[in-house]
Formats: C-alpha cells, structure tokens, sequence
C-alpha cells in the first residue's frame, strides 16, 4: 500500500515514520527547507516506544510527480489547510483515500468539497510529540495513536485494507467504525485541555493543583459540550465525566501542543478549534462565557504575536 504523508513534522514525522519502519512504502510530501534538512540528519524520531532513524526517507516537494497513492494522510495544522489541498492534489487518484489527522471538524466540509465524500475517511490521534531545535520528532506521551474510519460508520473493505497494512508497526493504527462520534470526542478533549493550558500558561499538574483549576477545566469542558449537543454532535452523555478522569489522570508535565506552539511564538489554531465552536454557539444563542475566555485570549496572543512583540 502507497501512502503519502503530509508533512514530517511532529504528527505525520511520527506515524510516517512508523509505517516505514515497518516497511511499509511511505512518502512525505515537504516544502524544500524541510527536504534538505531530512536530506542531510535523515528523519529521527526520540520516543518513549523506541527510537527511529530513517537515513534516506522517501521525499518529495509539491509539483514532483509521484503516485497515485492508495492513501494519503493530512497532518498539517489547520491554518495551512488550503495550501495543504493544492499541494496533495495532484496525487489524489480515483481510488485514493484521504485521512486527516486534525483536530476539530470544520476542515471536513472543505475535503469534501476538494475531493469529494467519497475519497474523504474521518481520522484523529492521540499523540504528545514536538520537534526539537534540529528538526528531530520527539515524542514523549504513553499514548500514540492514529483512528480512521467511514465518515457514515461501520467497516468497508479499504478501511480493512488500511488496517492489515499497518498492522505490526510500533504505533497504534485502530480502524473505528464510528469515527464520527471519536473525532467529537476528541474535540471537546483537546479544545478543552488547549484551552485551559494556554489560558493558564501552564502545564496540566499545576493547573490542577490551583484552587479553582479542576473546577475551571470541568466549566470549560461542560460549556463546549452544550454547544456540540445544540450542534446533534454524537457525543456520549456522560463525555464530561469520563474526560475529566482522563484530565485528573494525565502526567504533571503534560502540555496540549497548542500550548507548546505559543511558547515557541509559532501561530495557533484558535478560530478552527475555539472559534468555530463559539461561532455557532453565538448562532444558537448557547451561553459559553468561559469558552469566550479563552477564545479572546488565543486572539490577544495572535495579535501581539503579528506585531511582533
């Protein structure tokens, strides 16, 4: 199975490096600088699973002829997204499956639009990586996991292909057959946790440790909740509850990686993840005054961030 990776930073570095360590026929679609930086260290991986060295990965730049392939797996940030679909263009075929590993749910209306239902699965992860100062993947978290599925749910033969193909590697690849409700899932997750980390500027442990922290997260987490039910998102009714044993059970150090991204001055997916939810939330004249908090703070961040200051 051919498989076209967007990208070899934290996310798709990770899981690409992964499948190919296990053999599998893995490209990854980069800009230059990007090549010629793999070119000279090869693609390195620092994990907690095990370390990868990758001497010459498979490598292309947009507009480089290559494929078809079988799969293509997105894991830019969301604010690149456009530029993203123009890049990977050329090498969506008829047959091709495209899996997105974003977080939230708005980029999947423009998927359908550039390459219809048909090619689009729904897709997610479970990961804490970075990159270090030269370019390595770092990858720190017990969880290191990439979902996918039929947007419309239960299995079909390609997402069965997908999983016998990647099964065996070092990384978890799980087929869902309701991927719907996961991905949601992990958007109220990683809204909520990107939320209160950045507006805390804080890590997990002393957020936690504060006297209003849990409290906070749990107001948080209960305010996008009633926004994605306003939306008939499929989200379990007891979500809130089992996210915050998730939340109360992460390591102290733990950061969202929105989080990391700020400290680093590097921009932020604030109207995809926070902003999108508000949005609609104002549409449906659902209250989420912490939401909005936390919102105005990622958009004070943004605009101090432009200024260069």
């Amino acid at each position: 199975m051919k498989v076209l990776v967007l990208g070899a930073g934290a996310v798709g570095g990770y899981f690409g490096a992964r499948l190919a360590e296990n053999g599998g026929d893995v490209t990854f679609l980069v800009r230059e600088r990007r090549r010629r930086q793999l070119l000279e260290r090869g693609l390195r991986v620092q994990s907690v699973h095990g370390d990868i060295h990758l001497e010459q990965p498979q490598l292309i730049v947009a507009g480089e002829a290559a494929g078809p392939f079988d799969v293509v797996i997105l894991s830019n940030k969301a604010y690149h997204l456009h530029d993203s679909l123009e890049a990977i263009a050329p090498y969506v075929g008829e047959q091709t499956a495209v899996v997105p590993l974003l977080n939230g749910i708005a980029h999947m209306e423009l998927l359908w639009e550039r390459f219809g239902r048909e090619r689009v699965l729904g897709g997610l992860c479970f990961i804490e990586t970075t990159l270090n100062e030269d370019g390595d993947v770092v990858q720190t978290s017990p969880t290191h996991e990439a979902v996918f599925g039929e947007w419309g749910g239960g299995r079909s033969e390609r997402v069965d292909a997908m999983e016998r193909a990647f099964a065996g590697t070092a990384a978890s690849f799980r087929a869902s057959a309701n991927i719907q409700r996961d991905m949601w899932h992990k958007y109220l997750f990683i809204t909520t946790l990107s939320g209160m980390t950045t507006l805390m500027n804080a890590a997990v442990g002393p957020i936690r440790d504060a006297a209003y922290g849990v409290e906070l997260t749990r107001q948080l987490a209960e305010e996008v909740a009633s926004v994605m039910r306003a939306l008939h998102a499929p989200i379990d009714e007891d979500i809130v509850e089992k996210q915050m044993k998730t939340f109360l059970n992460l390591g102290y150090g733990m950061k969202s990686s929105m989080l990391r991204d700020m400290e680093k001055g590097l921009p932020v997916e604030a109207d995809h993840l926070q902003g999108y939810l508000l949005k609609r939330a104002e549409e449906l004249g659902v209250a989420a005054p912490l939401l909005k908090v936390v919102y105005n703070n990622l958009k004070v961040y943004e605009r101090k961030r432009e200024a260069g200051k």
